[in-house]
This record gives structure tokens, sequence and C-alpha cells, in this order.
């Protein structure tokens, strides 16, 4: 069956950055910030499209990729 989905970006903070320097996923913090990106008109709700502040994000894996097609 299939189901529609999809996710919003925006801009990469610091910790996504050096990762991924494009984009990063919209991530809501608290349930009101749930509430309001569920029931609010769309102008209000889209402030939420930002990034994270520097520093929100904790990087918890480094190391360089082990997947075999992207050997050189």
């Amino acid at each position: 069956m299939w189901r529609p989905r999809g996710s919003l970006t925006t801009d990469a903070n610091a910790e996504v950055g050096a990762i991924h320097p494009k984009a990063m996923p919209v991530i809501l913090t608290t349930l009101a910030e749930v509430e309001t990106w569920m029931t609010a008109p769309a102008e209000e709700a889209l402030k939420f499209q930002r990034p994270l502040p520097d520093g929100t994000l904790r990087i918890v894996a480094r190391g360089v990729k082990e997947d075999p097609a992207l050997a050189t």
C-alpha cells in the first residue's frame, strides 16, 4: 500500500553542516512546538522551519563509512 511521506528541511546548523552542509531536517523540540505545528495557521507554523541553534545537537558516531561501494 502506498503511503505518502515527506520531510521538511532547512539550512544546516554547525553540527549537521560539518557532515551535510546543504540541509538538515526541521526538528521540533517541545510539545508546544508540535501543537503549534499541527494546529496553527501555516504562516505561524512555518516559523519552525529554521535550523536548531548551534550546540543543540551532539554527534554520537564518527569514522569512515564502511561501505564497499564507496571504495576507490
